[in-house]
């Protein structure tokens, strides 16, 4: 039998790093589950995606297990997964207060920071979606998330 590239693919260790316990891994799916079950609330919800992503006790409580088990992760690959997910959380943060000061003046000038605002929060929601669905397809893979 004949081995093509294709057929080979590479252990976790030899991704970044030492192999992660298999109960982080598994930490890290349920923490990709919440930040999806915050998004699936700011669809079927009259918040946007952003807010319910953002503000939704879903993803808040990741952040807080992110921030709790960080160092359990460093040397692995799992390290990039815990980064991923934080930045998307705080980045979305940030730019929905961006799209708020922006939004504000125009509000109070011309009328219309309100679609300006909602149509930020759509762009920050649509690549909130893209972080969550990039990052755990990668971590189903048992690879880093990269952009």
């Amino acid at each position: 039998m004949r081995l093509r590239m294709t057929d080979v693919t590479p252990a976790p260790s030899s991704v970044s790093g030492r192999v992660p316990d298999e109960s982080l891994v598994s930490y890290t799916h349920a923490i990709y589950a919440l930040h999806t079950l915050s998004v699936l609330i700011g669809l079927t919800s009259p918040a946007t995606i952003v807010g319910g992503f953002v503000f939704g006790l879903p993803s808040i409580l990741a952040v807080i297990l992110n921030y709790a088990r960080r160092s359990e992760v460093r040397g692995s690959y799992l390290e990039a997964h815990f980064r991923w997910q934080i930045r998307t959380f705080w980045f979305a943060l940030l730019w929905m207060c961006v799209a708020a000061l922006v939004s504000l003046p125009l509000v109070l000038a011309l009328g219309l920071g309100i679609v300006t605002f909602f149509l930020a929060a759509s762009v920050v929601g649509a690549w909130v979606i893209y972080r969550v669905i990039r990052g755990w397809l990668a971590l189903r893979d048992a690879r880093p998330p990269v952009l």
